[in-house]
C-alpha cells in the first residue's frame, strides 16, 4: 500500500545524504575506437556523487559518504566533491580507487569499461554510515548500484535504510540496474525490496519491468504499479519523451525539453538531482518534475558526467536561451 507524503521534504542543515562508489574517469575526447584515441581527460564519476553535485549546484545542502583509495584518483574524488561545497566523508582504504574508461565508438554510442572489482568503494561497510548523519538528513538517496558491489556494501545500504526509517528521513531510490555488476535473477528480488522500502523511486521502463517482474511498457501503468509497492512518489524516466510520475495518488506527465544532444551519460543522475533539489526546497510536484526534466535536458546538451551540471542561474539562462521557459 502506498505511503502518503503529506508535504515535501523540509530543507534542513543535513539536506541530501547519499553514499556509494565514486571512481576515477578516463574519457577519450574524440569519436572512434579506443585504440585510435590519442587525447583523454581524467575526472570523477559515480551515480550517487553525480546526484550530490547536481543538488549542490542547485543550491541545496548535500553530503556524500564513500571509500576511496590512498591514491591519486582517491585524492581527486575527495578534492572535487569538497570543491562543490559537498560535505564529504571519504574513508581512506588500502585498496585502489575504482576506474571507468569511456569512449564514443560513434556519435551517440558510448562504451564504458569498469575496473572496480575489489576496489575501495566496494569495501563500504555499515560502520561508514553514522546513524547521526542519517538522522540529520531530510532525504537519504540510494541507488541500486551500491548493494550490487559487495556483501558489506549491501549491508551498509540496509543499515542506512533502517536508520532513515527510524528517524523519519525520506528514502529515495534510483533503481539504476547495472547488468555488468549483477544478473537480473539476483538483482530483481533485491531491488524489489529496496523499492518497497522507499518513499521516492526513480526507474527507467526496463528497470521498472525488472522490479515489477512485468512486461507492461506503458509508463503510466508502471508508475502506478511501483507506487502500489509502497513509495508515495514513483517516477518513470522516459528519456527523450520526458517522464511519467505517480505522486501521492495522482498521475503526472512531463514532456522532455527540445535540445541538441551532445552526451547522454549522467542525464539520469541530473534528472534525479533536479527533482530532489526541488523537494528539498519545498517545491510542488509540478515544479519537481519540470526542474528534473530541465536539468536532464541541460545534462545531455553538455559533455561529461557531472562537470557541467547547472547552477540555478545557468539553468534559468539555458531555458530562456532555448525559448522553452514555462
Amino acid at each position: 500500500m502506498t505511503r502518503p507524503l503529506t508535504a515535501p521534504a523540509t530543507r534542513t542543515a543535513g539536506g541530501l545524504l547519499t553514499f556509494g562508489e565514486t571512481m576515477g574517469l578516463v574519457a577519450a575526447t574524440g569519436i572512434g575506437t579506443l585504440e585510435h584515441a590519442r587525447d583523454f581527460t581524467f575526472g570523477v564519476g559515480g551515480a550517487e556523487s553525480n546526484v550530490a553535485i547536481g543538488v549542490a549546484r542547485l543550491g541545496a545542502p548535500a553530503t556524500w559518504i564513500g571509500r576511496v583509495g590512498s591514491d591519486a584518483a582517491g585524492d581527486l574524488v575527495d578534492r572535487r566533491l569538497r570543491a562543490e561545497g559537498i560535505r564529504t566523508i571519504a574513508v581512506r582504504d588500502t585498496s585502489f580507487t575504482g576506474l571507468m574508461v569511456r569512449h564514443q565508438r560513434a556519435a551517440g554510442v558510448v562504451h564504458v569499461d569498469y575496473h572496480r572489482a575489489g576496489s575501495a568503494g566496494s569495501r563500504l561497510t555499515s560502520r561508514d554510515i553514522p546513524v547521526d548523519t542519517v538522522q540529520q538528513a531530510a532525504i537519504l538517496h540510494l541507488s541500486g548500484i551500491t548493494p550490487a558491489l559487495s556483501t558489506s556494501a549491501r549491508e551498509a545500504t540496509w543499515h542506512a535504510v533502517a536508520a532513515a526509517k527510524a528517524h523519519d528521513v525520506l528514502v529515495s531510490v534510483d533503481v539504476n540496474y547495472r547488468s555488468k555488476l549483477w544478473h537480473r535473477d539476483t538483482a530483481g528480488p533485491e531491488l524489489r525490496e529496496l523499492v518497497a522500502a522507499a518513499d521516492i523511486v526513480f526507474a527507467g521502463i526496463e528497470e521498472a519491468q525488472l522490479v515489477l517482474h512485468s512486461r507492461a511498457d506503458a509508463p503510466e501503468r508502471l508508475a502506478m504499479d511501483l507506487a502500489a509497492m509502497g513509495p508515495a512518489e514513483a517516477v518513470i524516466k522516459t528519456g527523450a519523451q520526458g517522464c511519467t510520475a505517480r505522486l501521492d495518488g495522482v498521475t503526472h506527465v512531463e514532456p522532455a525539453l527540445p535540445v541538441s544532444v551532445v552526451d547522454t551519460v549522467g542525464a539520469g543522475d541530473a534528472f534525479v538531482a533536479g527533482y530532489l533539489a526541488e523537494h528539498l526546497e519545498g517545491g510542488d510536484p509540478a515544479q519537481r518534475l519540470r526542474t528534473a526534466c530541465a536539468t536532464g535536458a541541460y545534462a545531455v546538451s553538455v559533455p561529461g558526467d557531472c562537470e557541467l551540471l547547472p547552477t540555478r542561474g545557468e539553468l534559468a539562462a539555458f531555458l530562456t536561451a532555448g525559448d522553452i521557459l514555462r
